[in-house]
């Protein structure tokens, strides 16, 4: 794993972890799916304009259409339309160590599933993911942490990693990658746009933090995050990129409680400190599977 690589990774999992704080400050001015559905017009559209700029088209392949409307369904609509309709109960931070078990959801459903081997380290890591993901659960849910919100989170992850098993890559050459990645995301915005127009009403409270945190939902973890990701894929494989993952908990925690002053205690740090390393340690032992 060259520099390079080492930079996408570490910049792809700062900027993913960061969406669950801007996306709190969303949700709790505006109506969840409605913010996101405009989110998607808006960033879907200037990046299908910047990929015909660089002379990218949309005439693609039946399996990348298959991978725009398998991941524009599953992740954009309803891992992140949950998402977002959770955080109007639960913390910032919750959601995101709720999201970071993804990998270890998408190792286990490859091992007990497809009978994918899986080494000593790697059952042990997800033992210890899983453990550490209880850990911080039943302390928040003793704290009252609201049990609607993380079920919608939880529910949110197994769509995403449905949506990774089900398709691997979304190009194989890399020519209309940022095309790909912003017609996922128009999909995405046409799903939802029916429950949001008719679930619900349109009432904002504006400030210029829910406007900076909006713009920057739309193109930096929205555009920016997902264009990374599938460049880091490209560069060094969807296994060896996954191993990032494990730096999610940590980031995702890190800046809710600095931006949003939300509450970490010990039962958050031990446990978040158990999921990174059972993350790491499963991503290393299918690396070295």
């Amino acid at each position: 794993m060259d520099l390079r690589a080492i930079l996408l990774g570490l910049g792809f999992a700062l900027i993913w972890s960061s969406a669950f704080t801007s996306a709190r400050i969303i949700v709790e001015a505006a109506p969840p799916l409605t913010a996101l559905v405009l989110r998607y017009a808006l960033s879907g559209l200037v990046g299908v304009g910047l990929a015909v700029w660089l002379g990218q088209t949309w005439r693609i392949s039946r399996g990348q259409w298959r991978a725009v409307l398998i991941f524009g369904v599953c992740q954009n609509a309803i891992y992140l339309g949950l998402k977002f309709v959770a955080m109007q109960w639960i913390e910032a931070s919750v959601a995101a160590i709720i999201a970071s078990t993804m990998p270890l959801m998408v190792a286990a459903a490859n091992w007990i599933v497809f009978r994918e081997r899986l080494p000593l380290m790697g059952v042990l890591g997800l033992c210890a993911g899983f453990g550490g993901v209880a850990l911080i659960m039943g302390d928040r849910l003793t704290m009252g942490a609201d049990g609607v919100g993380l079920t919608l989170c939880l529910l949110g992850a197994v769509a995403l990693t449905v949506a990774t098993l089900a398709v691997r890559s979304a190009s194989s050459d890399g020519k209309n990658l940022l095309m790909i990645v912003s017609l996922q995301i128009l999909v995405g915005g046409l799903a939802l746009l029916p429950f949001a127009a008719a679930l619900e009403p349109w009432s904002v409270t504006w400030s210029w933090q829910l406007i900076v945190a909006f713009l920057y939902t739309s193109f930096v973890p929205g555009l920016l995050a997902t264009w990374i990701w599938f460049i880091l894929v490209g560069r060094i494989g969807p296994t060896r990129a996954a191993t990032f993952h494990f730096l999610n908990p940590f980031f995702g925690v890190a800046i809710a409680a600095l931006l949003l002053s939300e509450r970490l205690g010990l039962a958050d740090v031990i446990g978040v400190a158990i999921i990174a390393g059972g993350i790491l340690a499963v991503q290393l032992s299918r690396v070295k599977a």
